[in-house]
């Protein structure tokens, strides 16, 4: 599903991603660990074609991330939420259900799943951190995409709604999607992953199956490769 190869990304004269390759199949959970600065905000913008390589090639399905096609497969959330704060609940997600071709009766269905309903006339501003990102959830998953791109998303979300995302990303790999997660919070990440990726300096430090042994000590991984 997903494919990456030897990714090269700059800033200025700076290497934040050094000779990237990894690929993601589908129904995979790859967790993309690293600490700050490691790269993965900037690989998984490029997964998700706010970004283009410097040097490499990346494919959705064998699209690049920047064709309708693989756009059209693809739920996002990152850091900046990115909800349209003078819209209601209800009015951000008619807006991408028109983009990806959704029926509109699927919209009281997520806002229902992710506890927005009672608020669904309410405008995004008005809204908590925890709320905005609740609603960037249902935006995310309303067009059932074959592959989800997150940055953080367990970010003030509370233990129901952790609860909630890792149920609706198990359901998606059920059905065949793939995920390609960063985050913080190894435990959550690692219960959920099937495969992980650690970034040191924009480099590949380690790729390979989630162990019972990272399950065992979510910060091993960091101290086997000098991170901790």
């Amino acid at each position: 599903m997903v494919a990456v190869e030897g990714v090269w990304k700059y800033f200025g004269d700076f290497p934040a991603l050094r000779d990237v390759s990894l690929n993601v199949s589908r129904g995979a959970c790859l967790a993309l660990l690293g600490r700050n600065g490691a790269g993965k905000t900037t690989l998984l913008r490029i997964l998700a074609g706010f970004s283009k390589p410097a040097k490499g090639t990346v494919t959705i399905a064998g699209a690049a991330p920047r064709d309708l096609s693989a756009r059209a497969r693809v739920g996002y959330i990152g850091h900046g939420i990115a909800v349209w704060d003078e819209l209601s609940a209800e009015e951000n997600l008619r807006v991408f259900a028109t983009l990806y071709g959704v029926d509109r009766a699927q919209i009281p269905v997520w806002l229902e799943r992710v506890g927005l309903l009672r608020v669904r006339e309410g405008l995004a501003r008005e809204f908590s951190r925890g709320m905005r990102q609740r609603l960037a959830i249902a935006r995310a998953f309303l067009h059932q995409p074959e592959l989800l791109v997150l940055d953080e998303p367990f970010t003030s979300l509370d233990d129901r709604a952790i609860a909630l995302l890792q149920s609706l990303l198990r359901e998606a790999r059920e059905r065949g999607a793939c995920v390609v997660m960063s985050t913080h919070q190894l435990r959550e990440a690692l219960e959920l992953a099937s495969d992980v990726v650690l970034l040191k300096n924009g480099r590949v430090a380690h790729s390979g199956e989630r162990t019972e042994e990272m399950l065992k000590d979510p910060a091993w991984l960091y101290a086997r490769y000098g991170e901790g």
